[in-house]
């Protein structure tokens, strides 16, 4: 019984570190492709491309975010009763629930794509980018079903590989067809006589084409897998002699009473964006800003600050799916001790991580910028200067709502969501209104949303488990060690481009003096924080290739090993 009950546990965490190593991976592959993409389409089409995003991602959490989840739980709940008919009736059940719901979405998307962008965001050339996105919906839906009846017969390898799938021809579609058709665009603007907007929103038409093509692919990838096993599925099923025979109005009930609270939750947290978008275009247009500065910014601000600050926001991400198992288990045995060690050590991983990545970006705003996405601008810069905190503030809440799901606290994010939205919005107003801060409002009113999803999901964890943080080793020794880093990494970037400077171009010098800074920065930072006693010898196994760092640690006399 307790061999059986380990080998469940191993089990679990095994299929959700699959999951979450595929999420990373997925994640790094769409950021590598984001940034040819960027440099193609231009800060006016990356504003047509967000703009023609976050309609189709407010559209997809409301019509199907949330049924692999919804069919995972039930799939998994029938078969551990040995109720494999019905399992494969709510897989029935739920498809039919996709299609109708992804396609009613598909429909509202591609028919209401002239009002969302002319109306709603005031971004009319973005129609192009959204009609494109609409099938996108329905493939999705169909999707995420198959992938959560194969979550709920314990695999993830599906679910893991077909992400994978998906985010290749996603990365290779996306980046091919935008530079087909900023072409394309480009000549039909110069016969309209507008040829810089056409030949953006057509390029941003390209890359939208690529996240249809992926998500066909990763259809197809998983539809072959369930036609493969189909046949074994129905084996079992003639086996099956349970005589409970659900009704498809039952597994439709259910379905929906457990999507519902999941749909709040993700649609509550993910609101932020759209209504940024909208309130910001709105106001600055109020306010008499040129409409061209506008789309620049918001360009900036969607498709280039967001892409460098989710690199390391995705690894808080994958951490929260990867802990979320382990700390339910010791949640349902009511062991509180490895429920707060598991939080605890959760945490201190990520601020190790989180606060030198913010730092860094901090200091090297304008040469990342540079390097990345050969922007020069002080307005690019500005704003990943300013907006840097938030990595700090995401990485943590993002981690926090994982948490609290793990000990089965699923309405604590969303009410906490909720009040940090309406905070957030009081203060994108403020400082639009009182402050007149344009684009640098919306990235400041971002970083406080995050801030106060962290304090609420703090008085949260505490109120639930007794869960109380430590404070010195958590954040001021990564902070101290990040700002004794970020005085090197600033040194040695100013160093070396000097030099270079006189004997190779400004591209080069810049990109060198910045790669070297960050290789200097990060043993820089890694010296600080184990002279600083942040790290133990057992939590630093716990990184990847822990085994080598305190082997280096021992040699360089940087921590005493037991």
């Amino acid at each position: 019984m307790g061999n059986s009950k380990k080998r469940t546990e191993s089990n679990v965490l095994v299929q959700g570190s699959i999951l979450a190593a595929a999420s990373l991976i997925s994640r790094v592959i769409g950021l590598l492709y984001n940034f040819p993409l960027t440099n193609i389409i231009g800060n006016k089409g990356n504003d047509y491309y967000s703009t023609a995003y976050e309609i189709y991602n407010i559209l997809l959490l409301i019509s199907s975010y949330s049924l692999p989840l919804a069919v995972s739980k039930l799939v998994s709940a029938r078969v551990s009763k040995g109720q494999r008919k019905n399992a494969y009736r709510v897989l029935k059940g739920a498809l039919l629930l996709a299609v109708l719901s992804g396609g009613m979405a598909s429909l509202i998307l591609y028919f209401g794509a002239e009002y969302f962008t002319s109306k709603v965001l005031l971004t009319p050339l973005s129609i192009f980018a959204l009609k494109v996105l609409a099938p996108t919906i329905l493939v999705v839906a169909v999707l995420g079903v198959i992938r959560g009846f194969f979550q709920g017969l314990g695999t993830m390898m599906p679910s893991a590989v077909s992400q994978i799938v998906e985010q290749i021809f996603n990365a290779v579609v996306s980046v091919a067809a935008a530079f087909i058709l900023y072409g394309y665009g480009s000549r039909i603007g110069a016969v309209l006589g507008n040829e810089e907007e056409y030949s953006a929103a057509y390029g941003a038409a390209g890359g939208t084409l690529g996240t249809n093509i992926g998500a066909v692919m990763g259809l197809l990838f998983v539809g072959f897998l369930f036609l493969s096993y189909k046949s074994i599925f129905k084996r079992q099923m003639r086996r099956d002699k349970s005589r409970n025979q659900e009704s498809y109005g039952t597994i439709m009930r259910i379905l929906l009473i457990t999507i519902v609270p999941v749909l709040l939750s993700t649609t509550v947290y993910n609101l932020s964006s759209i209504l940024d978008n909208g309130i910001f275009k709105h106001v600055a247009v109020l306010q008499g800003y040129d409409g061209n500065d506008i789309s620049i910014w918001w360009g900036i601000f969607a498709r280039k600050y967001k892409t460098i600050i989710n690199i390391p926001i995705s690894i808080a991400s994958a951490m929260a799916a990867s802990c979320v198992p382990s700390l339910t288990a010791a949640y349902a045995i009511r062991d509180k001790k490895a429920v707060k060690d598991q939080i605890n050590s959760s945490i201190r991983f990520i601020m190790v991580i989180a606060f030198p990545c913010a730092v860094g970006l901090g200091v090297l705003a304008s040469p990342v910028m540079q390097l990345l996405f050969n922007d020069s601008s002080e307005v690019s810069a500005g704003i990943l200067r300013g907006g840097a905190i938030a990595i700090i503030f995401y990485s943590m809440s993002t981690l926090s709502n994982g948490l609290l799901q793990g000990i089965n606290r699923m309405k604590e994010p969303v009410k906490n969501a909720v009040i940090a939205l309406v905070l957030h919005i009081a203060i994108l107003l403020l400082l639009m209104f009182g402050f007149h801060m344009d684009i640098y409002a919306v990235v400041y009113a971002n970083a406080f949303f995050a801030l106060i999803m962290c304090i609420l999901n703090a008085f949260s964890l505490r109120k639930s488990v007794g869960y109380r943080q430590e404070i010195v080793k958590t954040f001021l020794v990564p902070l101290a060690s990040s700002a004794v880093m970020g005085v090197i990494v600033f040194l040695i970037y100013q160093g070396v481009d000097i030099l270079l400077m006189k004997v190779v171009s400004d591209k080069i010098s810049n990109g060198a003096a910045t790669l070297v800074s960050i290789i200097i920065g990060i043993i820089a930072y890694f010296i600080s924080l184990l002279l600083m006693k942040g790290l133990t010898e057992d939590e630093l196994l716990r990184f990847p290739k822990g085994r080598l760092l305190v082997r280096f640690a021992e040699k360089m006399h940087l921590m005493r090993l037991k």
